[in-house]
């Protein structure tokens, strides 16, 4: 296998709403709540639901390697139940190996509700149910060592259960990869964080702003000379500068590009 990636087994749930609805129930439109169980499901019981999508932020990054015509899997964390079954089946169709063996949870399957008005705004209403509870006993060791490549997302890890699977994974892989995933993710774990990206870590992938504040500097100029010390491949995304490679002395960079919509 090319590439196997371990993450948050998140259903995306598309509904059509109008902006009535989103007002109605103390939303903030084009962002993203956590809510917990009682408040999904009655959210969930007034709306229609137009198609669901397995997501998550590492599978999501796994369906388009899959679609580049790569070998890959995912190991994430449902319940046997509907969103689960759809989780899987929906993984299965983009011809990527879901190594899981589900069963029954007490918590069900992560979902994330898109609302999606009439503008085409999308406001998320995310409720994480089972896919942050993954432990070691969750992890295919034969399936690590026999990726390439093992991908892990920030947001997974966490003390206890989670950050057990990922020494587990970690310890057992050829070569690891991790996006940081959000800035909060690096300033609640930046011990853990700077120790992975410095001793663990192969390739790590992150924006400007989580890599600065991971190693406390001010100019980008100090993140190059970062990756440079630790010697590994680094990759960052800086918005409209476009994105920065940096793997020993060498550097790659490459320019945004930008998208010129035409007014209907």
């Amino acid at each position: 296998m090319k590439i196997l990636g371990i993450g948050n087994a998140i259903v995306d749930v598309l509904c059509k709403v109008d902006d009535k609805f989103i007002t109605q129930n103390n939303l903030t439109k084009s962002t993203m709540k956590l809510v917990d169980e009682s408040e999904f499901k009655k959210l969930l019981s007034n709306l229609k639901i137009e198609e669901t999508v397995s997501g998550g932020s590492v599978a999501n990054s796994i369906v388009g390697l899959a679609q580049l015509g790569n070998k890959v899997g995912f190991i994430g964390k449902v319940s046997d139940d509907d969103l689960g079954n759809k989780y899987e089946e929906g993984l299965k169709k983009e011809k990527i190996q879901f190594i899981y063996l589900k069963k029954k949870e007490i918590i069900p399957t992560g979902t994330c509700l898109i609302l999606i008005t009439p503008d085409s705004e999308r406001t998320m209403v995310t409720f994480l149910g089972t896919a942050g509870k993954i432990s070691e006993n969750d992890i295919n060791t034969n399936a690590v060592k026999n990726s390439e490549i093992l991908f892990l997302e920030g947001y997974l890890w966490d003390e206890g259960e989670p950050k057990k699977a990922f020494e587990k994974a970690i310890n057992n892989s050829n070569k690891v990869a991790m996006s940081l995933s959000d800035i909060f993710c690096v300033e609640r774990h930046k011990p853990h964080f700077l120790e992975l990206v410095k001793n663990k870590l192969d390739i790590t992938f992150a924006n400007e702003q989580e890599i600065m504040s991971l190693i406390n500097v001010k100019k980008f100029d100090e993140v190059i000379n970062f990756a440079k010390e630790i010697n590994k491949l680094v990759v960052i995304t800086r918005g409209d500068k476009g994105s920065v490679a940096i793997n020993k002395n060498e550097i790659v960079e490459c320019s945004a590009k930008k998208i010129f919509r035409l007014k209907t």
